[in-house]
């Protein structure tokens, strides 16, 4: 990154017509450079407020009409002093704005999430937050919109905080014994307890990785089975459109298709597969395959079954899922009573319940209607003990509100998706370092000496700085900011 004292410049809004269009800059000379688009603004603008203004070319021709803002440092969005300029959205006027700029030799293009960046290096926001600013340009969910803005208002750095501050101050107490035993003696008496603490408030934060992948990409669920078994108009009923062909005929679906959709504010994206069987044709065959790969890369698999399924081809068909949970509905209910001959069979028990090991803990989801459920790997499907299997119709869409909301406590357990901690696999690994470090620390602190204690308490603390930002380095930052737009 070049030196923080180059003014940068970028377009803040996107590079297509529209309302209103942004350029933004920031630092020394953004007033100075701002003022010569817009010279009808006084010298010393009153910070934060709006100034019809005209802007205009080298030459003093007008360009346009507009507003100017200015925030002075360091009460901006990246601590030094910020320009904005709210244009008509035309492309071609912007573009004429920027080149204005940059004739500037003071100024510079901004690179990707250069403006975050300042305002972290300034202190403006920790890396929670900044992270946060990319997690709600890329929210397609209100789970994700509503979760990102959470960790831009700071929860997700509260809680880091209360984990931080504490170990900071143990390594401090540990240090001080080490260095200075007469004037600290005692302050380590404790450090076993406090350690075992810490150690599980960052295992408990860990523990929310899942979820916040779910939030950030969204779920992924697969509709699988026999052919015939109305796996397409149930996926149409569960998209809300006819998206896939629907024929009496077996195997009308050749090929994966996808649909996205949103429950209760979780991204989900649903596919729609072709039909297991043998002796398909060379096409079908091709769809089958696709079938095998996706089932092994969702989170969740409904598995369709039709009413006169057998015991045998219903393990046969769990099977296929691999170490995937699955999720076991009869289709079709409309077309004939639903009787279910695998009941009776080894391996379908009608009062055993077993629980499946879900992507992440969370509790089974209450629902009027049973299900039948297989763990990942199972040999056979299980029956909970209830009512009665569900039973559902994408032609009546009997049975289909049921299924949705069963299938959602299935990838969440409990809570709402937007109230988690938006927990990346970068936070996850920092998180487990600390937490290993801690478990080192627990150790050590029976066994070995204080300065091994001291040791691992620093490197836990390290860790867990990469999360806040607190020790972080320059080429983790430029991997972090990369994935932001330029203008933010």
């Amino acid at each position: 990154m070049t030196p923080p004292s180059a003014t940068i410049v970028a377009l803040a809004t996107a590079p297509a017509a529209g309302a209103v269009g942004i350029l933004r800059l920031s630092g020394p000379a953004a007033l100075e450079v701002g003022r010569a688009l817009a010279p009808g603004v006084p010298e010393v603008p009153t910070p934060r407020h709006a100034y019809l203004a005209t802007f205009v070319d080298a030459s003093g021709g007008v360009l346009d009409e507009g507003l100017f803002l200015y925030f002075r440092a360091p009460q901006s969005f990246t601590g030094e002093d910020v320009v904005e300029l709210q244009a008509h959205g035309s492309p071609r006027l912007l573009r004429l704005l920027l080149a204005r700029t940059l004739e500037d030799a003071r100024v510079r293009p901004a690179l990707p999430g250069e403006f975050t960046r300042r305002a972290f290096l300034n202190g403006r926001i920790d890396l929670t937050r900044a992270e946060a600013v990319a997690d709600l340009v890329a929210a397609d969910s209100e789970a994700a919109v509503r979760a990102a803005a959470a960790g831009l208002s700071g929860a997700l750095a509260e809680r880091i905080r209360a984990l931080e501050e504490p170990l900071r101050a143990l390594h401090a107490d540990l240090e001080g014994v080490l260095n200075f035993p007469d004037e600290a003696e005692g302050a380590d008496e404790d450090a076993g307890p406090r350690v075992a603490t810490l150690r599980s408030e960052a295992e408990a934060l860990r523990a929310e990785v899942g979820r916040g992948r779910l939030v950030r990409q969204g779920a992924r669920v697969a509709l699988y089975g026999p052919v015939n078994a109305g796996k397409s108009t149930l996926f149409n009923r569960l998209v809300g459109e006819e998206r896939a062909l629907v024929d009496a005929e077996p195997g009308t679906t050749r090929d994966a298709l996808e649909a996205r959709v949103e429950w209760d504010g979780l991204g989900v994206t649903l596919y729609d597969t072709a039909g297991l069987r043998e002796a398909p044709g060379r096409v079908e065959a091709l769809g089958i395959a696709r079938t095998r790969d996706l089932l092994a890369a969702v989170d969740l698999a409904v598995l369709v079954l039709p009413p006169e399924a057998s015991g045998e081809e219903a393990s046969s068909w769990v099977r296929e899922a691999g170490a995937t949970p699955v999720f076991v509905v009869t289709g079709k209910c409309d077309v004939a009573p639903v009787s279910a001959p695998w009941e009776s069979v080894p391996g379908f028990p009608a009062h055993e319940e077993r629980e499946a090991s879900l992507p992440f803990p969370g509790p089974r989801a209450a629902s009027a209607t049973s299900v039948s459920f297989a763990g990942p790997g199972a040999a056979s499907g299980t029956s909970l003990p209830s009512h009665g299997r569900p039973r559902v119709s994408g032609l009546t869409g009997e049975g289909v509100e049921g299924l949705r909301t069963s299938v959602l406590g299935r990838l969440w357990g409990g809570g709402t998706p937007s109230a988690v901690a938006l927990v990346s696999e970068r936070h996850a690994d920092a998180l487990r370092r600390t937490a290993e470090a801690l478990g080192r620390a627990e150790e050590a602190s029976r066994v070995s000496t204080l300065e091994v204690l001291s040791g691992e308490v620093g490197l836990a603390l390290e860790a867990l700085g990469e999360v806040s930002g607190t020790s972080v380095s320059d080429a983790l930052l430029d991997t972090l900011f990369q994935r932001f737009c330029i203008g933010k």
